[in-house]
């Protein structure tokens, strides 16, 4: 990871002209921008840009310093989903060899899904099939309002099993029968309704902008009480609240007051500075 530039804000840098198919620039305040570098092919998945994915993230989930990490797709469009060319492929393999090809996206999907930082997905123009799966695996999305979103694998004859488990953690069982099945095209007002966007933005320049909030945002907020955060939701989602889920999040609390950051945070807060993470 270089450290491209030095103010904390976000840049979409240039990168067509390059031959990688990830790219990732950081700041020095820790915020990442990993894009997918495959504008010829509207940054649609196949083995390799699969492949370079998964490795970034987990290289990004190992690095110090990472606050939030943006997930974007070069030349204007997030990504078409799936390959032309990969899914010819996919014809001729068989069932056993299929199986292989979709766990390697399965394990790309839960590698950024893992990362202990913030994760936003940054959408411009179309997020299809795949492309919508990996916004979902995002903690959370903003997008443009000409962006569109598609699940269109029954058109094909085909599912979207490998990336259901995020989606409809997202937009829930109801709108995902519904948008698996007919594979409609929607647009970001439609997908903000529902929650598979948070945010949607004007154009790319206020793509910038929210994006630029974020990460100034996430500067005061304690790395590691945000990794813990987002395992509490997973801990916690969709459990009767009982004894046991009393006991475990009164335990959690107490943990994070006794530790290193809830002292410091604490300690800052009633000496009114800032804690150490925020300066």
């Amino acid at each position: 990871m270089t450290n491209e530039i030095a103010h904390p804000l976000v840049e979409f840098p240039d990168v067509s002209a390059t031959t990688e198919l990830v790219h990732i620039s950081a700041t020095r305040a820790g915020a990442v921008t990993v894009t997918m570098n495959r504008p010829a092919r509207k940054n649609a998945f196949d083995e390799g840009l699969i492949s370079a994915l998964a490795e970034a993230f987990d290289t990004l989930a190992g690095a110090e310093g990472v606050r939030v990490v943006f997930v974007r797709g070069a030349g204007g469009t997030f990504s078409a989903g799936a390959d032309l060319d990969w899914m010819r492929q996919a014809v001729d393999r068989t069932e056993s060899d299929n199986r292989a090809d979709a766990m390697e996206l399965a394990k790309m999907l839960k590698a950024l899904r893992d990362l202990p930082a913030l994760t936003v997905a940054l959408v411009e123009g179309g997020a299809f099939g795949g492309g919508a799966g990996l916004a979902a695996a995002c903690d959370m999305a903003i997008a443009t309002a000409d962006a569109k979103f598609s699940f269109s694998e029954v058109k094909l004859g085909l599912l979207p099993a490998t990336i259901s488990p995020y989606v409809i953690e997202a937009i829930g069982p109801r709108e995902a029968r519904a948008l698996f099945a007919t594979a409609r095209i929607f647009d970001a007002a439609y997908a903000e309704r529902i929650g598979l966007v948070s945010e949607t933005v004007a154009d790319t320049a206020a793509l910038r902008i929210a994006a630029h909030h974020i990460a100034m945002g996430m500067l005061a907020c304690a790395p590691g009480a945000v990794e813990d955060s987002k395992r509490l939701v997973d801990d916690v989602a969709g459990r009767v609240i009982d004894r046991d889920l009393m006991e475990l999040t009164a335990h959690r609390i107490a943990v994070a007051r006794v530790g290193a950051e809830g002292q410091e945070g604490v300690r800052a807060f009633l000496e009114r500075r800032k804690p150490a993470w925020a300066e």
